[in-house]
Parts: C-alpha cells; structure tokens; sequence
C-alpha cells in the first residue's frame, strides 16, 4: 500500500558525504539530480520499492519532483524528492531514499543529504538564499538539528538558512557555489 505523508517527514541522514558513499566500499560516486519524467515515473509506480505515492506529488502542478541518480547510470533512481517553491523559501514536502538504500543493509550512504542540499542549491537558485523549510516528525527534530544544521522554528517546522545551506552545498556540489 502506498501513503501519502502528511504528518512531517522522517528521512534519516546516515552520513554527510561528498556525493554518494558505497556502505560497504567506500567508493564515492558523483551524483546528478534532474527532474523527475514520466518515464521514471511509470517505472517506479510499477514498483513496490517506494513507501510514498510519489503520483499524488506528480499530479500536483505547485510540486516539482526529482530523481537523485549516480552520474552515468541514470536508469536507477537512488532517492527522490518533491519540492515547492514558496514566495521567499523552497519547501520539501517528501523525501524518499530508494528501498536498497536504507536500514543496515543500505548500498550508499548520503542520499537524503544530498537531496536536501540540493534544495538548498534550488533555493539559490530562486533567489531564496538557500533557505528551505519542511515539517519534521516530533522524535526527528533534533536529528535534523544535529545532522543538517536546521533549526526547529515551531510546531516541528524546520528551517535551514543560508549558511547551513552553503556548508551543505560545498559537501554535495561544490562546483556551483
């Protein structure tokens, strides 16, 4: 069964990496985020890998959804994100690593701070200075806190500013800063 989040979001950062980390190699592999196609979609709506009913965010025409994948190998989606660009922040209203990507037996660590320093890029890019917002789950605002550098404004609203949004940026792309 698919489910729609609307209670705040519970990604877990594992590691804030320089692009996205093999568990067990250490490998690092340079990472692109793109939007997400219709082709991708179908794909990952035949599957049962998601936890989210990522056609809810599709058909929402105020979200923009996109794919996370390693660079040269576009065809497996390491973790997806749905975006809303507000007046003065981009908004995160879901945040999915790919099912092989999570729990102890993950293949790559990074994936979720890679989205969301992502956002914060997008967020430049809109002339938001980096600042992005999203609705935490109550037991995950300090998590975020800690590993993202958020601060929890009320009522598990979550905002990242501009320099915890460059320090994320130089992590995952460092070339666009």
């Amino acid at each position: 069964m698919k489910i729609n989040n609307n209670f705040g979001l519970d990604f877990i950062v594992d590691k804030l990496t320089n692009s996205i980390e093999n568990a067990f190699s250490g490998d690092k592999f340079q990472t692109e985020v793109s939007i997400l196609s219709l082709k991708d979609f179908k794909t990952i709506s035949k599957s049962k890998e998601w936890l989210f009913d990522w056609k809810i965010e599709m058909k929402d025409p105020l979200k923009e959804v996109y794919k996370l994948t390693i660079v040269g190998n576009s065809a497996i989606i390491q973790g997806l994100i749905s975006l809303e660009i507000k007046p003065d922040h981009v908004y995160v209203h879901l945040l999915e690593s790919a099912s092989f990507n999570k729990g102890n037996k993950k293949i790559y660590h990074g994936v979720p701070g890679n989205l969301i320093a992502f956002a914060c890029k997008l967020s430049f890019q809109r002339g938001f200075n980096g600042v992005i917002s999203f609705l935490s789950k109550s037991q995950l605002v300090s998590h975020y806190e800690n590993t993202l550098g958020a601060f929890h404004l009320k009522n598990r609203i979550m905002i990242i500013e501009t320099p915890q949004a460059l320090h994320l940026i130089g992590k995952y792309f460092p070339n666009s800063i």
